[in-house]
């Protein structure tokens, strides 16, 4: 033990340098696994906020959650779960149960709705719901009539489509502009009907609303037998788990179930939601959205150690590898293998240890910066909360823990064979095997494999598979590194010497001799070429692929908007407008697909529009192959073109679907479109898509001018038309569908992207500096042959040149294949890359080989005579 903390000290002060490009990569990647480690860590133990119900003891509410089981091969059923985005109703019979139950003081019924008023949208509720949040009427008394509302005392914007808490957004009070002063008569919007209410409250509280009376509340719900959810409190005393727990078994007993006709095998038992589990039945999208956040999180996590892996190993094997003789000396002066081992093995720990416990102190600070990044984008939904209690802050130091186990394992792997061979045969030159190439090959043709299967596929199961194959593919070029760097040598060495002149002919020479070398650093330009390319093509492809298809599809001028509702008959009233030629409106949801991959059961949540089908191609044109969108009824659907081939779906066949409230139905299709990028996989008329949606949101409605018409002149007939309404001009982007964690993903990716972007840069500056440390006896006894300083400069540009172009070529070749396959399964087109961003990776690659390699060695090719000291000059 003596004798190896004796090596590892005197090692460890005599390559400080190299031992610094280590400490840095080793510090980054500590750093950015502790950063997502917390971010996984407070998304797992995230929860929708508790607000309207806070004054509750529980609640109970719908199943929001949708279910499906199968068997896959070989193995026993399994079931996976996905988040409904719109509202599960409870029937009001739940309501008689929960009052018999002993212990519940109080059940009271709760319906929220959307509600117009002076041309802004509010919730609605009754007023007996909102007094166990508390809410107290600051100015006025309750209502007690069906014509008397209470509003907020703040100002409403948009709520949620969840029924969460209605932001604040409009920034203005509620004053006598918006007729809310008390025993003001205001004009009300619900459900397309107007009608005039009086004021009689103001009350106070964090969500500015619109209170009605228990029964107009019940009338204007538009589900007289139905409620949103039932708030039960507790008398005096009262145990809260075991009162839950004896409603629980009521409900059960009388059979009282969640309002819909569910899946087989999905069970629509209501729920009781106790705790912070109550913000579920409040924040409809704060669930599934953080099941996304786990899913994107995780697959960034899994990236970052992959990515972590390479690049960690590959600098620390070539800090090792440089010191082949001097670990070669020691066994040929009597150290053992297990010597060697135990010194290597400190001397990285050392190192590793500092470097990864400061990387951990860092990521407190990052996970803070991605926080801050996220919601200054709007990529959490409303009503989310990620805590980061205490018991959750030593997180980084297990990735710590991890980052220390890669380098221990990549030092040990790195002195193998010095420690293996005999001590006469430690000193001789080691050449890559025949094992490490056939794997590679295999590697090469695996994710080659891997990216011919993405074609087949679309979806995730295209973009996993076409992920694969990268990760495949630059662990096999890490492996073929030397053989690749002698390769491109070969085809680079004739114009290097024909035209580089000495300082040519030397890289030339010098890149062929030290293919080995050269193959560590290459693998990390082929590294950071093939992930940023593969992660900024695959998104400008799909987003200038979706934006040409919403431009073809879009035959509007003109889009009329109401954020109160839109009136009823306001379609009607539009296409009866002078100069109009064309109407449709358009309203959004998601529906949930089951389907088998690989015999594993999945279940997908898609965006989808439901449109009045009338004259629909004059506004919003699908591109229709098949069928015709005319015949669009409740009962049936039009299919994009991919989602037909994967449903085996063709006009009369029928396909099963489950609607964002986990309804189930058989759907006849009437029409095979191909735009589905712009405007999702599914259409429905937009009377069976109202069925099903909790709050519809503002009403859109797209015109289309008659040819040759004053488009002015039409937009203000359309205002005249439909009061409280707002007329745009039509854009692509107000037709196309998003996913529901879209924006998150986007946020996400850009923040992971620029993160270990720059990680993978730093380190192959890391890399590059060990190497050019390396070289300094080469470089010295070249000048003692008589090479000039000149010389030796443009020799070394000449490399880094030649690593660059290499890299370069290797890396885009790399990300070509399975961006090739995912453009072909995604868009069926051929990827792209915006001109500036790909100059952006050549220029970056350029000047971080340059440094890299020309400044650890400025000081050498300085002055006049090579120098004795321990530097080297």
């Amino acid at each position: 033990m003596k004798v190896t903390g004796l090596l590892a000290s005197r090692a460890a002060r005599t390559h400080r340098k190299a031992w610094a490009a280590v400490f840095a990569a080793l510090a980054l990647t500590s750093l950015l696994l502790g950063t997502f480690g917390l971010m996984l860590a407070s998304a797992g133990a995230g929860h929708p906020r508790v607000e309207r119900y806070a004054g509750t003891a529980f609640v109970v509410a719908g199943d929001q959650e949708t279910r499906f089981t199968a068997k896959p091969w070989g193995s026993a059923p399994r079931t996976t779960r996905a988040g409904l985005t719109e509202r599960v109703r409870v029937p009001w019979a739940a309501l008689g149960v929960v009052r018999k139950v002993p212990g519940v003081r109080a059940a009271v019924a709760d319906q929220v709705f959307r509600v117009g008023m002076a041309g802004r949208a509010a919730l609605g509720r009754p007023w007996e719901a909102a007094r166990p949040a508390p809410r107290v009427v600051r100015q006025g008394r309750a209502p007690r009539r069906a014509g008397e509302v209470v509003v907020g005392a703040v100002a409403v914007g948009d709520g949620t489509r969840g029924g969460g808490r209605v932001g604040a957004g409009a920034g203005a009070r509620l004053g006598a502009g918006a007729g809310a002063r008390l025993g003001a008569r205001v004009a009300l919007r619900v459900g397309g009907r107007d009608a005039a209410y009086t004021v009689v409250g103001v009350a106070d509280g964090p969500s500015a609303a619109v209170y009605f009376t228990a029964g107009e509340a019940r009338r204007l719900s538009g589900h007289p037998g139905a409620m949103d959810a039932l708030e039960v409190l507790a008398r005096p005393g009262a145990d809260t788990g075991e009162l839950a727990a004896r409603v629980r078994r009521a409900l059960d007993a009388a059979g009282v179930r969640s309002i819909g006709r569910r899946a087989d095998g999905d069970a629509a038992a209501l729920r009781v939601l106790t705790g912070n589990g109550r913000g579920g039945a409040e924040f409809l999208d704060a669930g599934p959205a953080r099941t996304g956040l786990l899913e994107l999180l995780g697959s960034v996590a899994a990236t970052v150690v992959l990515i972590a892996l390479l690049v960690v190993s590959s600098t620390v094997v070539q800090a090792l590898r440089q010191r082949d003789r001097e670990l070669g000396l020691l066994r040929a002066v009597g150290a053992t293998p297990r010597q060697l081992r135990g010194a290597v093995g400190k001397e990285v720990g050392r190192v590793a240890g500092g470097a990864a416990l400061a990387g951990a102190v860092g990521a407190f600070p990052g996970y803070a910066a991605l926080r801050a990044l996220l919601e200054a984008h709007g990529a959490l939904p409303p009503g989310l909360e990620l805590p980061l209690p205490p018991w959750l802050w030593p997180a980084p130091l297990i990735t710590a823990g991890i980052t220390v186990a890669v380098a221990h394992i990549a030092a040990v792997l790195a002195c193998a064979r010095t420690a293996k061979v005999r001590p006469a045969e430690a000193l001789r030159e080691a050449r890559p095997g025949t094992a490490r190439k056939v794997t590679g090959l295999v590697l090469l043709f695996v994710g080659v494999s891997s990216a011919g299967t993405a074609v087949l596929q679309r979806g995730a199961a295209a973009g996993a598979a076409a992920g694969a194959a990268t990760v495949t593919m630059v662990s096999a070029c890490a492996l073929l590194g030397p053989w690749i760097a002698e390769g491109a040598m070969r085809v680079l060495g004739a114009p290097l010497r024909r035209f580089g002149g000495p300082g040519g002919y030397l890289a030339a020479a010098n890149c062929r001799a030290e293919a080995r070398r050269s193959g560590a650093a290459l693998t990390i330009v082929i590294l950071v070429v093939a992930f940023v390319c593969v992660q900024l093509s695959a998104g400008a492809t799909l987003a200038r692929e979706g934006a040409v298809q919403a431009r073809g599809a879009l035959r509007a001028g003109l889009a009329v908007r109401a954020d109160g509702g839109l009136p009823a008959g306001a379609v009607e009233r539009i296409r009866a407008v002078p100069g109009v030629r064309a109407a449709t409106e358009v309203v959004r949801s998601t529906v949930v697909v089951a389907r088998r991959e690989a015999g594993e059961p999945r279940l997908d949540r898609l965006p989808v529009l439901g449109v009045t089908p009338q004259r629909l191609t004059r506004t919003l044109d699908p591109g229709v192959r098949e069928g015709t969108v005319e015949e669009l009824r409740p009962g049936t659907v039009a299919v994009g073109a991919d989602r037909a081939r994967s449903l085996d779906a063709r006009p009369g066949s029928v396909v099963t679907l489950r609607f964002g409230d986990g309804a189930q139905a058989r759907l006849r299709v009437v029409a095979i479109y191909e735009r589905s990028l712009a405007l999702g996989d599914f259409l429905f008329s937009r009377d069976e898509l109202l069925r099903h949606l909790s709050l519809p949101g503002p009403g859109q409605v797209l015109v289309t001018a008659a040819p040759g018409g004053d488009h002015e002149a039409v937009a203000r007939a359309l205002t005249a038309a439909v009061s409280g309404a707002r007329v745009e001009r039509g854009a692509a982007a107000s037709v196309r569908v998003e996913a529901p964690d879209q924006a998150l993903g986007e946020v996400l990716t850009a923040a992971a992207l620029s993160a270990i972007g720059g990680f993978i840069v730093i380190a192959l500056l890391s890399t590059l500096s060990l190497i050019a440390l390396g070289r300094r006896p080469e470089l010295r006894l070249l000048r003692l042959a008589g090479a000039g300083r000149r010389q030796l400069r443009w020799m070394l540009r000449l490399e880094a040149a030649a690593l660059a172009v290499t890299g370069l070529v290797v890396g885009a070749a790399v990300a070509s294949v399975p961006l090739l396959a995912f453009s072909l399964a995604m868009a069926g087109t051929v990827p792209s890359l915006p001109l500036g961003q790909a100059v952006l990776v050549v220029a970056v690659v350029a000047v971080v080989t340059g440094a890299g390699t020309m400044l650890p060695l400025r000081v050498m090719l300085r002055g006049r005579y090579p120098g004795t000291g321990p530097s080297g000059w």
